[in-house]
C-alpha cells in the first residue's frame, strides 16, 4: 500500500549524500609515547597509503584516513570509495595491504596490528552511522495529498503527525539508533532478492523517518539512512536468481549502484507509510490476524 500511494503522488524523491566503505585496522602498542609517535608518521603517509590500497583494485579509490586513540590502542579508520560493488571485500583486501605496508615500514612497531579492530561499525547498528557513512547515505521523500491519506490509509494527516511524534519519542527513550519503523523487513527482503551481503541490514537498517503537515493539509514523509551497503556488481549480484532480480529492476551492472540505494530508501519510504498508517487507523493487529493466523493449515 505505500507503494501504491508513492505511485498515486507522483512518485518520492531521493538523494545520495555520501558514499563511502570503512575499514579499521588496530595496532596496541607499549606506552603513549608510541602511539603519538606512530600517529606523527601515519599522517605523512597517506599518499603511500593510497598507492599501496590502490595497487590491489581497478576500481576502489582511498579518500580518506581518521585516527582514533583510546590508551596505548590506535585504531585507523580507512574510507574507500568502491564504485558500483558493494566493496567490503575490495576494502579488506586493501586494508591489509596497507597493513602489511605500515607493520613493514613504520619506525614504531607496534606489539600486534590487526586487519579490523571493529570500529568501522561493520555489520552492526552504531552511533558512527550518523558521524560518518558506511555504503551509501541516502535520503528520499514524498508529498501526499490529504485526499491520498484518507483514501488509502483510511487516517488523515493529522494523525499520521501525531503518531509519529509519539513513535518517535518512544525511540528516543528507548535509546534506538535513530527513529523508524521497521526498515529491515523491506530491505531484508530486497537484499536477499538481488544477492546483498544480508547480514548488512544490521547497519543498512538504521536511520530517521519524519513525517509532518504541509502548510495545505497535506503529509510530508522522508526517510534517511545513513548506511545502505548495495552493490549492482561483484558478490551475490552474480547469482542466478539474484542476477535476475537485479535486472527486472534495471539496475544490473555498472552505473546503477546509486539508483539501487536511491531505490532502498523509497522502499523503507513505502513501508513506513503502511505499518504507521495502519498504527493509525488500528489495522495493525487485525491485518496480522487475518493474513497470518486466520490461514488455516493441513
Amino acid at each position: 500500500m505505500g507503494n501504491r500511494k508513492i505511485t498515486e503522488a507522483g512518485g518520492c524523491t531521493a538523494l545520495i549524500l555520501n558514499d563511502g566503505i570503512t575499514r579499521s585496522p588496530g595496532f596496541i602498542f607499549t606506552n603513549l609515547i608510541e602511539v603519538s609517535q606512530f600517529i606523527l608518521w601515519v599522517h605523512e603517509q597517506f599518499e603511500s597509503f593510497k598507492r599501496v590500497a590502490e595497487a590491489t583494485t581497478n576500481h576502489g579509490k582511498l579518500i580518506d584516513v581518521r585516527t582514533t586513540v583510546e590508551g596505548n590502542h590506535v585504531y585507523l579508520n580507512f574510507d574507500y570509495y568502491t564504485g558500483d560493488a558493494a566493496g567490503q571485500n575490495m576494502a579488506t583486501i586493501a586494508t591489509a595491504a596497507i597493513l602489511q605496508y605500515i607493520t613493514g615500514n613504520t619506525p614504531i612497531k607496534p606489539r600486534h596490528a590487526f586487519v579490523e579492530a571493529n570500529l568501522s561499525g561493520d555489520k552492526k547498528a552504531s552511533a558512527l552511522s550518523y558521524l560518518s557513512v558506511r555504503g551509501k547515505k541516502v535520503t528520499a521523500e514524498v508529498l501526499l495529498k490529504k485526499t491520498l491519506v484518507e483514501r488509502y490509509l483510511h487516517t488523515t494527516p493529522e494523525t499520521m503527525a501525531e503518531y509519529w511524534r509519539l513513535a518517535a519519542l518512544g525511540g528516543v527513550m528507548s535509546g534506538t539508533m535513530g527513529v523508524q519503523a521497521h526498515y529491515a523487513n523491506g530491505l531484508t527482503a530486497l537484499y536477499l532478492a538481488t544477492g546483498q551481503d544480508v547480514a548488512c541490514v544490521s547497519e543498512s537498517s538504521v536511520g530517521v523517518t519524519r513525517m509532518e503537515l504541509t502548510d495545505d493539509g497535506g503529509l510530508y514523509a522522508s526517510v534517511t539512512l545513513p548506511n545502505i551497503v548495495v552493490g549492482t556488481v561483484g558478490g551475490g549480484t552474480k547469482l542466478p536468481s539474484q542476477a535476475v532480480g537485479l535486472k527486472l529492476l534495471g539496475l544490473d551492472g555498472e552505473d546503477k549502484v546509486h539508483a539501487f540505494a536511491e531505490v532502498c530508501a523509497a522502499c523503507c519510504l513505502a513501508g513506513e507509510l503502511s505499518i504507521m498508517g495502519a498504527m493509525c487507523a488500528g489495522d495493525f493487529a487485525s491485518a496480522h490476524q487475518s493474513l497470518a493466523r486466520g490461514r488455516k493449515t493441513t
